[in-house]
Parts: structure tokens; C-alpha cells; sequence
């Protein structure tokens, strides 16, 4: 065989080999090579919904998922958004070094975790959810009502009402402190609640998995909070 020869067999097994490697990663439901399924049943969390990878998606994202995963990372990234909104008012208006200093480490957690969440939508096809969405009983407020906070049965618990940002907005020193940590901590059990309700009915593990890092640092900070709360 001469060269020329030689290199157009090396050419065509190459192609042959990358051709049966995308077919043997391809992972969607739908059949056709490339294509994307998805079904989803609402109600109570039970629906589920399975994509594989859409051409041009990153394989770090895992696609399976269920209805109950996609209110979770809806929610919670507007629930997140809300702490950090409170966080960004403590430099100018907390007094106590402890409160100012947990504040950025809760937008420093918090703020990674709204990237995940939305890469996550972008992979699985579905829209974010915006705070001025009305979804749940939010009603266009900048930051929905709470079941914890005046029991009008939304379903953002923790988020505090724009009369209670305004309230907070104004307050400075040690009033901004104790305000802080109190709203704060309602803030933080809501997103624990949100965090079991996805324990029992997701299916996604990364949400799955970042549910359980919910609980487990805002517990900690919840913790905290009340600490210097006792010692004001």
C-alpha cells in the first residue's frame, strides 16, 4: 500500500470511529439521533420529564427531570435573588461586623447557586422565572409575600413584602441589624422549606444535591443568626 492509500484508510476509519462514538452517546428518547423528548405531567410533583442532550448542550448538565425540579429552580432563584437584595443593604446600613460580614457571605453563596439554576432551565428548555412573574401569588411584587411572614398563602415562603424591604431599606445601625437578621432567618426557613418540598418529589440529583446544600448552610447561618441576635 503507498502512502497515499495508507493515509485514506487512516482517514476513513477516523470517521467511521467518531461516527459510531456519537451514536453510541446519544441519549435522547425520541429515537432520531440528535433529537430532543420531553414530557411533563403537572401535579403535586409526580409529572416527570426526560431530555437528552439538545445538539450544542453541555453533557455536565444531567437533563432527567420532573415538574417538582423545575418549580424548585424557578423558585428558588427568585428566592434567592430576594437574599441577596437584602444583603446588598448592609454595607451601607448594618452597624455590627458580624452582620455586614455574614451578608456577603450570603450573596457569595447564593449568587452561584442562581447561575446554576439557570443553566440548569436553559438545559432542560424551560423559562426562569421572574419576580415580577405573578407566579404563586407573587402579584407583580418585587418581593412576593410569605406564608411564614403574613400568612397570605403564597408559595414563596420566606420572601419578604415590599412594605418590609421598605421598611428595611430605611432602617440603619442597630435597628438595620436586628431587622436583618430577623427577616433573615424567615428568609433562610423558607428556603429550607422549598429545599424538602424538592427532597420529596424531585428527581433531578444536581437539584436534588443542591437542596440538601440549601438546608445544611442556611440551617448553620440560621444558627448563627440567632446567636447575635441573643447577644444584641
Amino acid at each position: 500500500m503507498n502512502v497515499r492509500s495508507r493515509v485514506g484508510a487512516f482517514a476513513a476509519a477516523a470517521v467511521l470511529t467518531l461516527t459510531a462514538a456519537a451514536c453510541g452517546t446519544d441519549t435522547t428518547t425520541a429515537g432520531a439521533p440528535g433529537a430532543t423528548s420531553m414530557s411533563i405531567t403537572m401535579g403535586n410533583g409526580a409529572g416527570s420529564a426526560t431530555a437528552g442532550s439538545a445538539a450544542g448542550g453541555s453533557s455536565a448538565v444531567d437533563t432527567a427531570h420532573n415538574a417538582a425540579d423545575v418549580m424548585f429552580a424557578q423558585m428558588m432563584t427568585v428566592h434567592h435573588q430576594g437574599a441577596i437584595a437584602m444583603a446588598d443593604l448592609a454595607p451601607d446600613r448594618a452597624e455590627s461586623p458580624e452582620v455586614k460580614a455574614l451578608a456577603v457571605k450570603i450573596k457569595a453563596a447564593q449568587a452561584p447557586e442562581i447561575e446554576q439554576m439557570t443553566g440548569w432551565l436553559q438545559a432542560w428548555g424551560m423559562p426562569p422565572m421572574t419576580q415580577s412573574s405573578g407566579m404563586g401569588g407573587m402579584g407583580g411584587m418585587n418581593h412576593g409575600s410569605s406564608t411564614g411572614n403574613d400568612g397570605s398563602g403564597s408559595a414563596m415562603p420566606g420572601m419578604m413584602t415590599d412594605e418590609q424591604m421598605q421598611q428595611l431599606t430605611a432602617a440603619t445601625g442597630a435597628a438595620f441589624d436586628k431587622m436583618f437578621l430577623e427577616m433573615m432567618i424567615a428568609h433562610h426557613e423558607g428556603a429550607i422549606e422549598m429545599s424538602k418540598t424538592e427532597k420529596g418529589s424531585g428527581q433531578n440529583p444536581d437539584a436534588l444535591a443542591l437542596a440538601d446544600t440549601i438546608t445544611t448552610s442556611q440551617t448553620a447561618e440560621i444558627a448563627e443568626m440567632k446567636a447575635l441576635l441573643q447577644g444584641m
